[in-house]
């Protein structure tokens, strides 16, 4: 599945296995109706860039990789689509609105700031260009997510899914742990309410073999893509993986590091250990 400036599904070249990586927040194509008042330069802070790639051995290895191909700074699909700041809007939205802790940092549904102290646009926004945000790149973004889970719960009955970021080196004013420096990994499950403890003892273990730090649910427990289609009691199980940008590239020019052919390649072997597990479940 390709759908334009919105995302790709990758589907498995080799056997297939219940297991997905998800990337929401790697994308680079900014529409044509985004008008920014922040630098491009600073918008791109909020980019997961290489995500997609890091991950890109799954379909081979037999799992389904989907990757958004628009900002999140545009829209973020790991946001409820509720958890809109109302100071973006320049009339009432016409539903209930649950604005969160994400909304007050800045970094709800629609993003309000690019960095902290500056703001990402230059006026508020309509009602019907929120929608409209909405209806192009979060709805098929959830419905490619969920569709994938329908499909391998279908044909395995037990699904395995890995939500895939990264994460500044050092939280700043945006970020719960501001000044904190930040391990490897850190890996979310809602304090163990979106998977099997086993699946989170499985990739902790295999990242920390490979001389990687790891924390779970520290400072990153989870949202949107791994609540909405979680339900372990029915064997849908996902992960949130946030990972550290200083093992696999320069965070200020946002390019690659020396690092990252070893960080690609050993995410490859974490890869194929999450799917011989999911293939054993």
């Amino acid at each position: 599945m390709h759908i334009p400036g919105v995302l790709t599904r990758h589907d498995p070249t080799g056997q297939p296995a219940p297991v997905l990586f998800d990337s929401p927040h790697s994308g680079v194509m900014y529409p044509d109706d985004f008008k920014p008042i922040a630098p491009m330069e600073l918008l791109k802070t909020g980019e997961d860039a290489f995500v997609h790639e890091l991950f890109g051995a799954g379909p081979e290895k037999g799992a389904i990789l989907i990757e958004a191909h628009f900002p999140r700074v545009y829209i973020d699909p790991n946001r409820a689509s509720t958890d809109i700041d109302p100071e973006l809007l320049i009339e009432a939205w016409p539903e209930p609105l649950n604005p969160t802790e994400k909304s007050r940092l800045g970094l709800g549904l629609i993003r309000r700031l690019a960095v902290p102290g500056v703001p990402v646009h230059g006026k508020r926004l309509t009602v019907a260009e929120v929608r409209s945000r909405i209806d192009r790149f979060y709805g098929p973004y959830h419905q490619a997510v969920g569709g994938a889970y329908d499909e391998l719960h279908r044909r395995f009955g037990k699904v395995w899914h890995i939500n895939c970021h990264s994460m500044k080196s050092v939280g700043n004013a945006m970020a719960t742990d501001v000044g904190a420096r930040r391990p490897d990994f850190v890996l979310g499950d809602r304090d163990g309410k979106t998977c099997d403890p086993k699946f989170v003892t499985l990739v902790r273990d295999v990242l920390a073999g490979m001389g990687y730090s790891v924390a779970i649910n520290n400072p990153y427990k989870g949202l949107e893509l791994i609540m909405r289609y979680s339900d372990p009691g029915a064997g849908r199980h996902a992960l949130q993986i946030e990972i550290n940008r200083a093992l696999y590239m320069d965070q200020e020019r946002i390019v690659r590091s020396p690092g990252f052919e070893k960080l690609k390649g050993n995410l490859s072997s974490l890869i194929d250990a999450v799917v011989d597990f999911a293939r054993r479940q």
